[in-house]
């Protein structure tokens, strides 16, 4: 019987206004993700990861992949911020890639997806949104980063909006830590839910550079 896998979708912004430091960040970020993972033993038998990024357009740049074939992607930044199309990516790639529950074997676990931006859509996005929320794919988080973006817009995907103010290095690496830690608690339940039930997602308090908008 195969494992029933977590799949973990990190979506995030590459426009031209993440360039420098920022998107740096988000590399740092992703690298140090991937290592506290490895040394967590249920995390590196039920979790599986994936990196979508968006610019002017989206791609999957990491399929589903186990943690211990992960390769770390080299992220540029550039474009525009095309969200509506990274919510249509990232609903694709659940299509093609999650495991359903069929008579003959249980399907993977809800996915969690952490969605970062640091701007307001420069695309068609309100549908995208409306299907994200509505078929309820996945345990949604949003995060707005810095003070371009209003935070409102992200409630239209998710009920669970973060608000980064702060994008300096130090701040970006406390909400990967974190993003790190809610998977393994969430891994954890995976691992000891016998029920069949989902398994409910489990996100410790957000780290101070980072608020949960109402």
């Amino acid at each position: 019987m195969s494992v029933r896998r977590l799949p973990v979708y990190i979506v995030a912004d590459c426009s031209g206004s993440m360039a420098g430091e920022p998107i740096e960040s988000v590399k740092a970020g992703i690298r140090t993700l991937h290592s506290e993972l490895m040394g967590d033993p249920s995390a590196v038998e039920s979790a599986y990861l994936s990196v979508i990024t968006f610019d002017s357009g989206a791609r999957q740049v990491v399929p589903l992949t186990d943690l211990t074939a992960f390769e770390l992607p080299n992220l540029h930044a550039a474009g525009t911020t095309s969200l509506g199309e990274a919510l249509r990516t990232l609903l694709r790639c659940i299509d093609t890639e999650v495991r359903k529950t069929t008579g003959e074997q249980k399907g993977d676990w809800r996915p969690l997806i952490f969605l970062l931006t640091d701007g307001n859509p420069t695309d068609d996005w309100r549908a995208a949104a409306d299907e994200l929320k509505s078929r309820r794919v996945g345990n949604v988080i949003a995060v707005a980063c810095g003070d371009a973006l209003d935070p409102s817009v992200l409630k239209n995907l998710s009920e669970t909006v973060l608000l980064m103010k702060d994008v300096t290095p130090n701040a970006f690496s406390a909400f990967f830590r974190w993003v790190s830690a809610s998977i393994q608690q969430t891994s954890a339940k995976c691992g000891t839910n016998v029920s069949g039930a989902p398994a409910p997602m489990a996100l410790p308090p957000p780290p101070p550079q980072i608020v949960i908008v109402p």
